[in-house]
């Protein structure tokens, strides 16, 4: 039998239905694949039995002829999600040994449609971070080889402490690194700032960003609230179509999702992008942007506009303002959530001579350098005396940026491209050093699209000169992820495929 872990989910799918394998066969492949690859640091909890156990009720229902959209698609959880009796902890030490009793509505809605759990996936601590380096259980390694580095050389950071070996990007880093590195056919992530379409673009695999609302917060560990939205990392845009169908849908118990129909996502796959008219901001040829990244973009504008696109530049004047607004509105509703983990009720939890020391001391010990940092910033911003000269001008600058998009989206243009990230992927410890500010940094083209609530999709556009996976980014109107995978599966199309590694962590 080929090695069923190189597969598409469509590809899986197909297989399972002609009865090419079983669902077990094709979760009993992964989990081999997972514990080979250890190293890497994708999985924080690795869940064989449980895999097992749901494989064989999809073949038992396939069997009898009651086959549900994903039966049988092995995929990875990131560790924001909620997973009832499973370890949930956000990658941070305050969760300590927290396992919910309740599941969160999209993987609740995965699971009704039939998909595998291969386990939980490794993140930046509360989802803060774009390098998958703050968590608690330590960085995950991207399976791309940092250039000019052989494979045993590798290897051996692989076994000590990482540092060379290239992030995955974060903090959805553990689901790229396991989708890229094919120990699933694809994963849960989740985007606040940019955590599903930077790591994506590091990996040479495809993350979507859905529109805020579309999908259900409810069982997600809360970053910031009014930014945070599910979404899936997969290896092709047929599969985000696949997957993201399955996240999608209204939910009560989350007063801001959405109440609209899922669309067929994955019939608007192939579609002609004939007549479509894609805005290029021109605030996004930023002083000092590197001259792959410059090439990369006019390519993608190259490749739509002869597929039948009409290009046309535009202008969103307040883009320059968004990264900053964003590190204000983030940290002050992180100091908010994160209020909540106290030692009180769950998790860790730090003796102290009074309740009050027993506060200070679990949360000293409980959250990492990169989240005590932003809940200070956010107590900051929120206190009395600077909440109208930081947030509340924040809030105001997020207004006007969501109204750039709205005035650009009123003249007809049917989406944006720009670029994903501003270099390809960098090294372990490369960035994780004193100048927080360097590696916020990386956001910089993805922000905006969470500051506006729109979705945004990030496609592989091809290789750095150094070899690495570059790529590109699409912005679409309001729950119009549609034309987003109209227009990804075009890229993608032109930009050919970008073959993964070979598994040389093994």
């Amino acid at each position: 039998m080929t090695d069923l872990t190189g597969q598409t989910i469509a590809q899986a799918r197909d297989g399972l239905a002609r009865g090419d394998f079983t669902a077990v066969e094709l979760a009993d492949a992964h989990i081999a694949k997972i514990e080979k690859a250890r190293g890497l640091n994708a999985f924080v909890t690795e869940t064989p039995e449980q895999a097992r156990a749901m494989a064989a009720q999809s073949d038992k229902r396939r069997s009898e002829g009651n086959v549900l959209p994903l039966d049988g698609i092995p995929l990875g959880i990131k560790d924001l999600y909620a997973t009832e009796g499973v370890h949930t902890q956000s990658c941070s030490h305050i969760l300590d040994a927290f396992k919910p009793k309740y599941e969160s509505t999209v993987t609740a809605n995965l699971w009704r449609d039939g998909a595998v759990m291969l386990g939980k996936l490794n993140m930046d601590e509360f989802a803060m971070g774009s390098s998958n380096e703050t968590s608690y259980y330590g960085p995950v390694a991207s399976p791309w080889l940092p250039p000019n580095w052989p494979e045993d050389k590798a290897r051996a950071a692989l076994a000590g402490n990482k540092q060379g070996l290239l992030v995955p990007g974060g903090s959805s880093g553990g689901s790229a690194s396991a989708v890229a590195a094919r120990l699933c056919l694809g994963a849960t992530a989740s985007d606040t700032g940019g955590s599903i379409r930077q790591p994506a673009a590091f990996t040479g695999t495809v993350g979507i960003k859905p529109t805020y609302g579309r999908c259900s917060r409810w069982g997600m560990v809360a970053f910031a609230s009014s930014l945070d939205q599910a979404g899936p990392i997969t290896r092709d845009v047929r599969d985000a179509a696949i997957m993201l169908k399955s996240m999608a849908g209204f939910d009560a118990k989350d007063s801001t999702c959405a109440d609209l129909p899922v669309p067929d996502y994955e019939a608007s796959i192939g579609k002609s992008v004939k007549g479509l008219k894609i805005g290029i901001p021109k605030e996004y040829r930023m002083d000092g942007m590197p001259e792959e990244i410059e090439a990369l973009w006019q390519k993608g504008i190259d490749w739509l506009k002869d597929a039948g696109a009409e290009i046309v530049e535009v202008s969103l004047p307040h883009t320059r303002t968004a990264l900053p607004a964003y590190y204000i509105v983030a940290p002050a509703e992180a100091s908010s959530n994160l209020a909540r983990y106290d030692g009180v009720r769950y998790g860790l939890r730090v003796p102290g001579r009074d309740i009050a020391d027993m506060y200070q001391k679990t949360r000293a010990e409980g959250f990492g350098k990169e989240v005590r940092r932003r809940i200070m910033i956010g107590t900051y911003v929120l206190s009395a005396g600077y909440y109208d000269a930081y947030y509340l001008r924040a809030q105001k600058i997020r207004t006007l940026i969501k109204q750039d998009f709205e005035k650009v989206f009123d003249t007809g243009v049917d989406a944006l491209l720009t670029p994903a990230t501003p270099s390809a992927a960098f090294g372990i410890g490369e960035k994780a050093g004193a100048d927080p500010v360097e590696m916020y940094l990386n956001d910089v083209f993805t922000v905006t699209v969470n500051m506006a609530g729109l979705p945004g999709i990030a496609v592989p556009g091809g290789l750095s000169g150094e070899g690495l996976p570059l790529g590109l980014q699409l912005i679409g109107r309001p729950f119009d992820e549609e034309t987003l995978f109209t227009l990804g599966s075009a890229i993608e199309k032109a930009a050919g495929t970008i073959d993964l590694p070979e598994p040389w962590w093994t």
